[in-house]
């Protein structure tokens, strides 16, 4: 467990945070530039000394203001990884690496051979930074934060300087650490799309204070997200299991609350975790059973509340068997269906609007 109770004062910005993350997993601290995520994430590392309060990871405390604990940042345990690699350009990949390797302290459970393996660094060895693309580096630079035999992973805006492409590239390699390894890790970012991909719970920052947290989802049906991510990105993000492939049409079967969605991804193994966004935009809301229709998924649940969305529009929550989704409907649709709290009622979804992507369950330490 990250648990975090500090403030500090930067000029006219002040910060007072208090949150907890359970460890292991993906926390990721989310709001537009300027909120002090970075801030935060620098207190937490120890190169920034907060003006008051507690910084404690697992059982070491790592800042106490009343107690006179500041632990320097080299002994925190804490790999960082920048916006900027922060290679040494002296060196090539395997003498970077190695480097954090001599340098680690405590106990090593994650070998040079693991992590060349996981980032697929193995052809880059002998090379030097500056013959390296950002998304190289970026990967050499995680490497370089893992050999260090961290507690706590840190990473802050890691992709912030590299192109779509680039993104493309580094974020499986950030998939399969979270699932591979159970080092917990704070991901800074203000890119909704990396967050849905990685976080298993979200710190939501605005202004130098935490507005919401909790599992990621949770926070998806949270309303101070909603006016951050746009109404496009509005709806629900949920995790199903894999049923197996539907042999008509060759989508893959998963299981979502007390429903079943047909999803157009391949390669996904009976029983693995696959995370899904439902967006309230692409949902059709039905009070009765729906026939006769293109629409390959519909999920029955119970309206639980209508909300005010904009002027045209409300969004519908609906209770598909203990996982809430969302739907955005207009005003007219709620009243002539006479929407409200308990109403039997069926959400259709197109298969091709579904985003899904695997998210496999944190393995052991290596």
């Amino acid at each position: 467990m990250l648990e975090v109770a500090v403030s500090k004062r930067l000029g006219s910005f002040g910060l007072d945070v208090r949150f907890e993350l359970p460890t292991p997993g993906v926390a990721a601290l989310f709001g537009p530039s300027g909120c002090g995520k970075t801030v935060t994430a620098n207190i937490i590392a120890g190169l920034v000394e907060a003006d008051r309060g507690r910084v404690l990871l697992d059982d070491t405390v790592l800042f106490d203001s009343q107690r006179h604990v500041n632990v320097a940042a080299e002994r925190r345990r804490i790999g960082y990884v920048f916006q900027d690699a922060k290679l040494f350009p002296h060196l090539n990949v395997a003498a970077n690496l190695r480097y954090a390797e001599r340098r680690a302290v405590g106990r090593r459970y994650v070998s040079f051979d693991v992590v060349a393996s996981l980032l697929n660094l193995e052809s880059l060895m002998p090379r030097r930074t500056h013959q390296l693309s950002g998304g190289e580096r970026q990967r050499v630079a995680i490497g370089r934060a893992l050999l260090s035999q961290p507690q706590l992973l840190l990473l802050d805006e890691p992709l912030a300087s590299l192109d779509r492409a680039r993104r493309e590239e580094v974020l499986p390699y950030l998939e399969s650490l979270r699932d591979q390894l159970a080092i917990p890790m704070v991901y800074v970012s203000h890119q909704f799309d990396e967050i849905l991909r990685l976080a298993t719970h979200i710190v939501l920052m605005q202004s130098g204070t935490i507005v919401a947290q909790g599992s990621i989802g949770e926070m998806s049906l949270d309303r101070h997200l909603r006016s951050l991510i746009g109404p496009d990105a509005v709806g629900a993000i949920i995790d199903g299991v894999v049923l197996g492939e539907d042999a008509a049409s060759g989508m893959t079967r998963v299981r979502v609350g007390q429903g079943e969605l047909k999803v157009q991804t391949a390669g996904m193994t009976p029983g693995a975790t696959v995370r899904v966004q439902l967006l309230a935009r692409d949902i059709i809301v039905s009070t009765q059973m729906p026939q006769h229709l293109s629409v390959r998924n519909n999920l029955q649940g119970i309206v639980t509340a209508i909300a005010d969305d904009d002027a045209q529009s409300d969004l519908i929550s609906i209770d598909i068997g203990g996982t809430q989704i969302m739907a955005r409907v207009t005003k007219a649709a709620t009243r002539e269906l006479s929407l409200a709290p308990g109403l039997p009622a069926w959400a259709l979804v197109k298969s091709v609007s579904l985003r899904a992507r695997s998210f496999g369950a944190s393995g052991q330490r290596r």
